[in-house]
């Protein structure tokens, strides 16, 4: 096995090799469990007071109020409102009451704890995996994000951000909704593997403004101020603003570069992120009009792209932001409409240091890596409910991509290497009927037909049978059918040890699953369902023989299959449990061989535990991945991360209060590198903290 990084401790420094465990790994999993319960030191379903009183504003919202938010419904599945097991596609919903309970900082925190999901980070970007899909390279194309129904990819790498870089903060959310596979005609064509739909919070009652602050490990702050209100004409308003600012580890040790020449492979100041959003959103009448900036800089200690080692100068910037208006209205109890109108501007900014000194130049020369996107599109869908329940919908897309501008250069001396100018359309049409067979049996049927100025149109259908034998029992057998367009970046970047390749096709995938939602006695819900997706022409990052250059090519032809089991609970008393195991197989069909970051078996568990009165309550949520292949063929370890967080609302009022402490137990575990990376795995985070105080005035 290969050696292992560690961070500094204790002013010493030490490089750890992987050995097999002294005892399986899923023993943590109930020390931490365990752990849990000795800190309440209560019968965990004694039933407690209710408190009759309810609040004005979400922000200000406790476990009793949050309970009865219909959290049982999702939006995004099929355009409209409708409970989770009638909807054509196996979903998981997280509300803001487990993100204020579990102490979950990032959108890509929260999606770790997903049934089927994991996250890998190589310390700028967070990258998701899903069903053993998390290939080295790929910007999170294969998921579509959206923030209120707003498509929030960019049009140039079609990335999806997820870490600190998602432009909203995470305070604002109530709640996620994760469809799993392409089964919605909504987002067909986008949504490769899955749609995440992030609902931001609304104004409620009154007139609200609310502050918090954050202090963390490795010298973290984070600020947000927010302000709500409803007013009597009936007008919405919410506004917010937050800053973030981490130094990040003042030193980080990387075996891979230690010799006397690279500071004995130790990167000093060389992880700051910091980041600053603006949200805003209004409602009016049917009217809602929402607006988010953010802009975030993180330093990389990496040293990517065979770029200097040991030199802050390595960094990122990314600022996304967009306008999106929307209008809905129905006639009556039947028909229904809606349609957004909305532009998207997107700015990537890399700074590259690297050693021209080999080939004759100078010791260090800056390379600039710039991408700058723009959008505005529109959309339509009419919806009608016909007999028996029945609900027909159609709408139309376009969405004009106006700049997909792509550069690459050297500063002093200055060599451009990439000026590349595109722009492209894409235009399309979709129909969706929910059709009642029978009292318990609804056959959900949609087609979808997509133009892309780049290479054409395509027609995916997908389909859903919902069988309810009985009362608490859901059967459903899912088919879709989706593809995947080569990104501008894909087909045309050169430069930064990248080639292009303009000959790239789309990937395609037709997806079936049987998923069984069964409601059980004393508040159980069980959740199973098997899959199997086959991918074929995937686009693949590798290196050009000839010229050792990163090029992305339809290379690939993958089997992804698997079970997932998922079981949960929540009592009236506010306490809650539950857990997932994922069993994952996920494989080259031409060699055979697993993919790579492609974990066998991943595993959830959280309980959360009332304390005092609804008032204190403590919450654990554990996360455990099985081993997983590297790019150079080694395996980084299986490894078990548990969190704990104490929670408390409502003490003394308008007060609200969490201490979070994640990695417990100081584990060290290790995320596989991509292709630009000389580390083969990347080491994570140990043992850190968070305290945050929020306020209500």
């Amino acid at each position: 096995m290969p050696a292992r990084t560690s961070w500094e401790k204790g002013g010493k420094l030490a490089a750890y090799v992987t050995f097999s465990p002294r005892y399986s790994p899923w023993v943590k999993v109930l020390r931490g469990l365990l752990l849990v319960f000795l800190l309440t030191g209560l019968d965990p379903v004694r039933a407690l007071p209710q408190d009759k009183q309810a609040p004005t504003d979400l922000f200000d919202a406790g476990l009793e109020d949050l309970l009865k938010v219909d959290v049982d419904s999702v939006y995004a599945a099929s355009g409209y409102k409708q409970k989770v097991t009638e909807a054509p596609a196996s979903i998981t919903i997280i509300t803001a009451d487990d993100i204020r309970k579990y102490g979950y900082r990032t959108l890509a925190d929260i999606l770790s704890n997903v049934p089927g999901f994991y996250v890998t980070y190589d310390r700028n970007y967070s990258y998701l995996g899903i069903r053993g899909f998390g290939r080295p390279g790929d910007y999170n194309t294969r998921i579509l994000l959206l923030v209120d129904g707003h498509r929030l990819n960019d049009s140039v790498y079609d990335q999806a951000l997820i870490g600190t870089e998602f432009p909203i903060d995470v305070d604002l959310i109530e709640r996620v909704e994760v469809i799993r596979g392409p089964n919605s005609s909504l987002y067909v064509a986008s949504s490769f593997l899955g749609v995440i739909n992030v609902v931001t919070k609304r104004a409620r009652n009154a007139r609200n403004l609310t502050a918090s602050a954050e202090l963390a490990s490795y010298g973290t702050f984070k600020t947000r101020v927010t302000y709500s209100n409803r007013f009597q004409n009936g007008l919405e308003m919410l506004l917010s603003g937050s800053f973030y600012d981490s130094r990040g580890h003042e030193r980080l040790y990387f075996p891979e570069f230690d010799s006397p020449a690279t500071n004995h492979g130790i990167a000093e100041d060389c992880d700051r992120d910091q980041y600053r959003q603006v949200f805003a959103n209004l409602a009016y009448h049917g009217f809602a009009l929402q607006g988010a900036y953010g802009w975030r800089d993180k330093t990389i200690p990496t040293a990517s792209f065979s770029t200097i080692f040991n030199d802050p100068g390595e960094r990122t910037i990314d600022a996304p932001g967009y306008l999106d208006l929307k209008y809905e209205h129905k006639f009556g109890s039947d028909w229904g409409y809606r349609a957004r109108i909305y532009y998207d501007h997107y700015i990537y900014n890399g700074s590259y240091p690297y050693d021209a000194s080999p080939s004759g130049g100078p010791s260090r020369v800056m390379n600039k890596d710039l991408g700058t996107g723009q959008r505005w599109g529109t959309e339509l869908d009419v919806s009608k409910k016909l007999w028996y329940n029945q609900t027909l919908i159609g709408g139309l897309e376009y969405r004009d991509n106006f700049q997909q501008d792509q550069e690459n250069y050297d500063l002093q001396p200055y060599f451009l290497y990439l000026n590349d100018r595109r722009s492209s359309n894409v235009s399309a049409a979709f129909v969706q009927d929910s059709v009642p067979i029978r009292s318990n049996l609804v056959l959900d049927l949609g087609l979808r037909y997509d133009h892309y100025s780049t290479f054409g149109g395509t027609t995916n259908p997908r389909a859903a049978l919902i069988y309810s034998p009985f009362e608490k029992t859901t059967l459903k057998f899912l088919y879709g059918q989706a593809f995947r367009a080569p990104t501008a970046y894909e087909l045309y970047v050169y430069g930064g040890g990248s080639e292009p390749n303009p000959h790239l096709k789309p990937e395609t995938v037709k997806t079936t699953e049987l998923v069984l939602e069964q409601s059980l006695q004393h508040n159980f819900r069980l959740t199973a369902s098997g899959y199997f997706y086959p991918i074929r022409g995937l686009i693949s990052q590798g290196e050009d023989p000839t010229t050792g250059l990163i090029v992305y090519r339809n290379s690939d032809h993958i089997n992804m299959q698997g079970l997932e089991l998922a079981l949960n609970e929540k009592l009236p008393s506010g306490l809650e449990a539950g857990g997932s195991f994922s069993y994952q197989d996920a494989k080259n069909v031409s060699t055979g061989s697993p993919l790579t970051n492609s974990p066998h078996e991943l595993a959830q568990a959280h309980l959360s535990v009332p304390l005092f009165r609804r008032q204190l309550f403590a919450s654990m949520n554990v996360q455990c991945v099985s081993k997983r292949r590297t790019l150079a063929g080694n395996y980084a370890g299986a490894y078990v991360v548990p969190n704990l967080t104490l929670f408390s609302q409502k003490a003394l009022k308008g007060w609200e209060v969490s201490a979070s402490i994640y990695n417990i137990f100081d584990e060290e575990y290790g995320d596989p590198g991509s292709q630009e990376h000389r580390q083969d795995i990347i080491f994570q985070d140990g043992r850190s903290f968070r305290i945050r105080v929020g306020y209500r005035f």
